[in-house]
């Protein structure tokens, strides 16, 4: 499902307009990204999803063509977890 399919199904289930999920979809997302980017605390969705923003440390890799190590310097990452409804969904249930 692409996003203009997700912004479809959402208009029709919420009974709005396709300009009216779209504008929630982005406000949405724009949320989730500012807290992440802040990265003291957790978004949590209950039951479906939760995005936090976590450190990982410098290290040192190899290059695999040449065997040459590499560091790659330490940095952040997103980390999003499913929820226990999305769970038993994906398992069909």
């Amino acid at each position: 499902m692409n996003r203009s399919e997700l912004v479809t199904a959402l208009a029709e289930r919420a009974q709005v307009t396709r300009k009216d999920a779209d504008a929630v979809l982005t406000a949405l997302a724009e949320s989730v990204g500012d807290v992440v980017a802040k990265g003291d605390e957790k978004v949590s969705i209950p039951g479906f999803l939760s995005f936090e923003r976590t450190h990982r440390a410098a290290r040192t890799a190899r290059n695999p063509q040449t065997g040459e190590p590499l560091e790659i310097p330490a940095g952040y990452s997103v980390k999003v977890s499913a929820g226990s409804k999305l769970k038993e969904a994906a398992k069909g249930k």
